[in-house]
């Protein structure tokens, strides 16, 4: 996951400047036209073949998938009368969660949770406009997200189709919120398996994996805690489009997100905490691998003063009463080593009863 993600202009660039941008997923346009008793879906070549639907007496719902090029955003916001400066932040990925009014329609960003097939967690930006029969809604990931919401649509599930576009703007974000469950569940896995390495033999890859996590869990934090902002704005302050009945729905994604911030952080500690467990299981081991040599070097003291002291050539001095009579006696070799040996046990059973090892 990128530390930086937010994609900008050079400095000095004048407001509401779209600046194409390279993308290698190609742009899918979809429309869905309906109300309670009609039905309409259609991909679209252009952004200009919406125009028939603009002013008719139903809801309007115009997805991009992709990369969207700098003409079709132009396009779209003269047939919507779109602000350039959220036609900026369309573009301009990496955007802080946020909700802006502009007249009679609002303009949402917030971040999809998208989990990759090796594991890896990225935030895809989703961009919203709601007004008055319209809604316009923008992701550049590879996979679409609101298959499900279609699927509601399609087969006239639930009171969707009866609603008006605030009611689809909750559907959405309550999609997009929910995706962040999944993906913190393979966090919760990947973390248990953690606890379990680090029980076992951690090595420097444990370390590099905690770490990787943490960083990782860090920006997830940075960018979906301001988007229980977003939806405790939605909820609880009158915006365009979004009658009484619905922020009760707005009420419950907004949990959701709490929920999801909660997790987060409750991962985070114990991330954190790992981290700790991995430093003293270290530093219990080398403990032990100290212990051990000191062990073995206590036990070689006795035992090399004993080899010392017989090492020195004193044997050609046969007169001398203070001459070493082991080294003239038959049995002098063995009685050294049955010495050692017995030096070696008696220091074995003294570590043994201090329970030093």
């Amino acid at each position: 996951m990128d530390l930086f993600t937010k994609r900008y202009h050079p400095p000095g660039t004048s407001p509401g400047t779209l600046v194409s941008v390279s993308s290698k997923i190609p742009l899918t346009i979809q429309l869905i036209d309906y109300t309670d008793t009609e039905y309409r879906e259609k991909a679209l070549a252009q952004a200009s073949e919406c125009l028939p639907y603009r002013d008719r007496a139903s809801i309007t719902w115009i997805h991009l998938q992709g990369s969207a090029p700098p003409d079709t955003l132009h396009e779209l916001g003269a047939l919507f009368d779109l602000h350039l400066l959220a036609l900026e932040d369309v573009l301009n990925k990496g955007q802080r969660a946020k909700i802006e009014e502009y007249e009679d329609q609002i303009f949402i960003v917030i971040h999809l949770p998208v989990l990759s097939n090796d594991g890896t967690a990225t935030l895809e930006q989703v961009s919203l406009f709601v007004g008055a029969g319209f809604l316009i809604s923008f992701c550049g990931a590879a996979e679409d997200p609101f298959d499900p919401v279609r699927e509601r649509l399609r087969n006239h599930v639930g009171r969707i189709r009866r609603r008006n576009s605030g009611y689809l703007l909750y559907a959405l974000l309550d999609d997009v919120v929910d995706q962040a469950f999944p993906m913190l569940e393979a966090y919760g896995e990947e973390i248990e398996s953690l606890e379990e390495e680090l029980l076992a033999v951690p090595g420097p890859d444990t370390l590099s994996h905690i770490h990787r996590v943490r960083r990782e869990l860090l920006l997830i934090r940075r960018m979906l805690w301001p988007q229980r902002e977003v939806l405790a704005q939605l909820f609880r302050e009158e915006c365009a489009c979004i009658d009484e009945d619905t922020r009760l729905y707005l009420r419950d994604c907004y949990d959701h997100t709490v929920q999801i911030i909660e997790l987060v952080e409750s991962y985070r500690e114990m991330a954190a905490s790992m981290l700790e467990v991995y430093l003293s299981s270290v530093s219990h081991r080398l403990n032990d691998i100290m212990r051990v040599l000191t062990i073995i070097a206590t036990i070689f003291i006795p035992l090399t003063f004993i080899v010392g002291l017989y090492g020195m050539n004193f044997a050609n001095n046969n007169t001398s009463r203070w001459a070493m009579p082991e080294l003239r006696w038959d049995f002098g070799y063995p009685a050294v080593w049955l010495v050692m040996i017995a030096i070696t046990g008696a220091m074995l059973y003294l570590f043994k009863r201090k329970d030093w090892f």
